[in-house]
């Protein structure tokens, strides 16, 4: 998806960026119009927020067009032009008329002719009034004793006549046999259609997301349902989700005759004691022809809500919901007239069917629209413009915009962010951006990310999403359920809970899938709990700093998990060559009496096994070197209390004799015998392993080590 930039600053014009200063222009003959249609139409046009131009002078001054006349046309992104009868007298007019329709060929100046009670055909052939004013400006012309100005008359009467001609032949309105107010109601409807101006704020730019716009106007056009509808747009925080809820809602909500765009509802919530409130009173506001009695009370608020939509049918979204309460005092309890259309946007796909209107005996109809990362391609193209205002990058930067481009996965947010903060670097400055995000997320995209964690109200989800970033990205959903549940984490809920709110999937492979800018987020999490001390923290997933803790010792009271690849520890640049020798790591560095008898590790992971650790349980002995064919070795006592499940990479051999041996290039582990349970083996890839292929493809331990063994 999604967004490219706003196209102004200011809440009532989208056309600041392209220098305009106006959404409309009037042009009109004052004598006709002005007490009456004009100031009906302008009076209109402001209520709905769409900036216009209106010339206030009465009597006109001199022959030649005011240069603040002329100002304003250029400033506006579109003309209404109500061809009265009298508006061909007026010089002024008609000048008007020339550089509007001048505009329209140059500038994409939008043009909308109102025949106010007079014939598009006298207005084209210059006839009845029309044809007696220009008559009247040719005999003004052949008055003129001055051959100059009798030869700009002259132009201008040609100039004039092809106007008139010219705008006749476009597609107008036409007043006649219409009620006016409801013509006028008419015309500004068109203006939003057609500039696509937006009620309360300016209307984003968006990139990548036509499939996703043209759906949900599809859904907005679609008049078969005889029941109130509701769309959740869901996504993960920073994917686009208000950009496309505001941009199809100022291009739409002209469509119906009463609408609302509450924006901000969770943060607005979060910042005041009253935020509810004004919440409220703003959808009243929108949604009443009469502004209601202020009250302090949420429930008499929801009261006048749900009275005002039982009646009329009404279009609101309602942006990045985060509570039942919030979509009960907004929507009430007693549903809404035929018709109504109501798109919701949130981070939590549960939310919507767990509020009052799906309570009712005749429920809304409710779909869902899922907002997923943009394609490479798009990707690319929205980090250089930000980074180089084009769609293409500069010489020399090709390499290192496709690294920000695998960085951010699709994640629009993370595109704009990093790419308006890589404007006018060099090379070298990209480089070491890189370099420095592959360590921590940038403040912004991180807090963005980080509110989907804060709102999860489970401490147990919380949890559990910190243990799949740090260590079951990628993995088997079966096998990590497996293991969590025996670290008495309640997983299936909790994995559901995630899903829901938008940061967790699951593969085609059923693995675990989560985008790695999250990933980094709960890494950063749990990173925060001690930055400069890692042993403090509650997991290590670090290689280096996993091998450091063991190496030296540390206290670990508070650790429930540590990852260590030797093999991944042995490729990285920075890994010191003496390490790279055999080395060695105590079975003692994991039974240390600082702390452990106090805590428990719940996750001991990539040595080949899963287990809890605890005082009094033995560990791998020492690490060696994997790639010189050196094993890790390890003994599971009888006294063992849970042994979660068994990783052995690479193995070779199976034999089974007095004792169960595994032995192998990379894993060697040793169980006395006694009654069996055939399990399960899993490569390196957690790819299962069919037993039935080969014998050494299973093996047995002892069956009472085992706790809800599914591995």
């Amino acid at each position: 998806m999604v967004v490219l930039s706003e196209l102004s600053e200011g809440s009532s014009s989208s056309s600041s960026t392209h220098g305009h200063r106006y959404e409309v222009f009037l042009s009109f003959r004052g004598i006709d119009t002005r007490h009456n249609f004009i100031a009906n139409l302008h009076k209109a046009l402001m209520d709905a927020k769409i900036t216009t131009f209106l010339d206030d002078e009465e009597i006109e001054i001199g022959e030649d067009l005011k240069p603040e006349l002329e100002s304003a046309i250029k400033a506006s992104r579109a003309s209404i032009i109500v061809l009265s009868k009298n508006y061909a007298t007026s010089t002024w007019c008609l000048d008007e008329l020339v550089l509007i329709l001048e505009q329209r060929r140059t500038s994409n100046h939008v043009v909308i002719p109102i025949f106010y009670h007079v014939e598009p055909t006298h207005v084209r052939k210059q006839q009845s009034s029309f044809g007696d004013a220009m008559d009247k400006h040719r005999q003004k012309m052949e008055g003129e004793t001055k051959a100059d100005k009798r030869n700009k008359w002259a132009q201008k009467i040609e100039q004039w006549s092809k106007s008139l001609t010219a705008v006749a032949d476009l597609k107008g309105k036409d007043v006649n046999d219409r009620q006016e107010m409801e013509f006028i109601e008419e015309i500004v409807n068109d203006i939003y259609r057609i500039l696509r101006v937006h009620l309360r704020s300016p209307l984003p730019l968006l990139i990548g997301m036509e499939g996703s716009i043209t759906f949900i106007t599809s859904w907005l056009k679609d008049a078969s349902s005889h029941t109130t509808e509701i769309l959740t747009i869901l996504g993960m925080g920073g994917i686009g989700k208000t950009s496309l809820a505001k941009f199809v809602y100022g291009l739409d909500c002209r469509d119906f005759k009463t609408s609302s765009y509450i924006g901000n509802i969770s943060s607005r919530c979060d910042e005041k004691f009253s935020g509810l409130l004004d919440l409220q009173k703003q959808l009243c506001d929108d949604i009443s022809k009469t502004s209601p009695i202020p009250v302090d009370d949420v429930s008499i608020y929801t009261s006048k809500i749900e009275n005002v939509v039982a009646r009329k049918k009404v279009f609101l979204v309602l942006d990045d919901i985060d509570s039942v309460k919030q979509l009960d005092a907004l929507l009430g309890s007693k549903g809404f007239y035929p018709g109504s259309k109501i798109i919701i946007t949130t981070k939590d796909a549960w939310l919507t069917e767990s509020c009052a209107l799906f309570k009712m005996n005749v429920k809304p109809k409710h779909a869902k629209h899922l907002l997923q990362g943009l394609h490479v391609s798009t990707s690319r193209k929205l980090l250089c413009l930000h980074a180089f205002t084009t769609n293409q990058p500069e010489a020399g930067y090709e390499e290192v915009l496709e690294k920000f481009v695998e960085y951010c996965e699709g994640h629009p947010l993370a595109l704009e962010v990093l790419g308006k903060s890589l404007y006018n670097r060099d090379v070298g400055y990209w480089e070491d951006t890189i370099k420095g995000l592959k360590k921590e997320v940038g403040s912004h995209i991180n807090n963005v990310l980080r509110s989907s964690f804060d709102s999860l109200p489970l401490e147990n989800d919380k949890e559990l999403f910190k243990h799949i970033a740090c260590f079951f990205v990628g993995r088997d959903r079966d096998v990590t359920e497996t293991i969590l549940k025996a670290c008495d984490i309640n997983i299936r809920s909790g994995i559901t809970n995630l899903i829901d709110r938008c940061l967790l999937s699951i593969g085609w492979h059923n693995e675990l899938v989560m985008h790695q800018l999250l990933q980094k987020m709960g890494r950063f999490v749990v990173y925060q709990e001690s930055p400069h001390k890692p042993w403090k923290r509650s997991r290590l997933w670090c290689d280096e700093e996993s091998f450091k803790v063991l190496k030296q010792k540390k206290d670990m009271r508070n650790l429930l998990g540590l990852a260590l690849d030797m093999r991944r520890l042995e490729k990285a640049e920075n890994y010191p060559q003496r390490v790279q020798k055999r080395q060695k790591l105590d079975g003692s560095c994991l039974k240390d009496k600082r702390g452990l008898e106090e805590s428990e590790i719940q996750m001991y992971y990539e040595f080949g096994i899963f287990s809890t650790i605890s005082e009094g349980k033995e560990m791998p002995n020492w690490i060696t070197d994997r790639s010189q064919g050196t094993s890790i070795s390890f003994t599971i006592p009888s006294s063992s209390k849970k042994l979660i499940g068994l990783n052995f990479c690479f193995v070779n051999t199976l034999q089974i004799g007095e004792e169960l041996s595994l032995k192998g290039s990379l894993a060697y582990g040793r169980w006395p015998l006694s009654d069996y349970l055939k399990l399960r083996i899993y490569d390196c890839g957690n790819k299962y392993v069919k037993s039935s292929l080969k014998p050494y493809h299973s093996f047995v331990i002892p069956k009472n080590w085992i706790t809800d063994m599914h591995v």
